[in-house]
C-alpha cells in the first residue's frame, strides 16, 4: 500500500529528544507517547464513520461518529506498550490486544512467546505498534498472526525504521500501510538501527 513518513515539526522535535542518550526515562516515555498520539491523527484519517443527527444549541444538524468497533490496538511486546497510552487518549473506545515477539540476538529471527487478542479483532482496523522497525522479522510475524486471526485492515506504526525492515514488510505484506516518524540510515552489523534510539524497551521502562 504505502509508506508514510510523518515529517511534522512537532514529531521531529520530540524524536530528537528521544534520540538523545541523556534523556531520562520519564521524559523518554512522555515524548514517545506524544509522538504516537500525533501519528495516530494521520494514521486514522480513513476510519469509517456513521452519519448521525446532533442537536446544537441552535438547531439540529448532521454529525458523524466512529463505529463501535472502529479501532483495535496491538502493541508488540514489550516496547510497543510505550505507544498505547497516547493512542488511547484519542481513541479511548479502542480494544487492546498484545503480541509477544522478541528477536533472537544471534540469528536475528523472531521468537514468539505470547498472544492475547480481543474476540472481535477481525472487525476492527488494527494499529500494530512497535517503536523500532529494524530487520522486520517481528513485524512480519505479528502481521502474519493477525491475518491468521481474520484481520484484514492493518496499519503498522513505528517511530524509526531501517530501509531493510520496510522492504521486508512491503515484500511480505504489500497491503499493509506503514506510518513512520523517521526513516533512518540502516542496520549495523548487529542488526541495530542507526542512528536509532538505542534499546527502546530499556529506555521506556528504565531497565538499563
Amino acid at each position: 500500500m504505502a509508506v508514510i513518513e510523518v515529517n511534522h515539526p512537532l514529531i521531529q522535535h520530540k524524536l530528537t529528544i528521544l534520540r538523545d542518550k541523556t534523556t531520562d526515562t520519564k521524559t523518554f516515555r512522555e515524548n514517545l507517547n506524544e509522538i504516537a498520539k500525533l501519528m495516530t491523527y494521520e494514521a486514522t484519517k480513513n476510519l469509517k464513520v456513521e452519519e448521525s443527527t446532533v442537536e446544537t444549541p441552535i438547531m439540529k444538524t448532521r454529525g458523524y461518529t466512529l463505529q463501535d468497533k472502529a479501532v483495535g490496538i496491538v502493541p508488540i511486546l514489550r516496547a510497543g506498550l510505550g505507544m498505547v497510552e497516547g493512542i488511547l487518549d484519542l481513541v479511548p473506545t479502542a480494544k487492546i490486544g498484545h503480541i509477544g515477539v522478541y528477536r533472537n540476538e544471534e540469528t536475528l529471527e523472531p521468537v514468539y512467546y505470547y498472544c492475547k487478542l480481543p474476540e472481535d479483532i477481525a472487525e476492527r482496523k488494527v494499529l500494530l505498534l512497535d517503536p523500532m522497525l529494524a530487520t522486520g522479522g517481528s513485524a512480519v510475524y505479528a502481521i502474519d498472526y493477525l491475518k491468521e486471526n481474520g484481520v484484514t485492515d492493518i496499519v503498522f506504526m513505528c517511530l524509526v525504521a531501517a530501509p531493510e525492515g520496510i522492504a521486508k514488510i512491503l515484500n511480505k505484506h504489500p497491503d499493509v500501510d506503514i506510518y513512520i516518524a523517521k526513516i533512518d540510515q540502516g542496520l549495523d552489523s548487529n542488526g541495530y538501527i542507526y542512528p536509532g534510539l538505542g534499546d527502546c524497551g530499556d529506555r521506556i521502562f528504565g531497565t538499563k
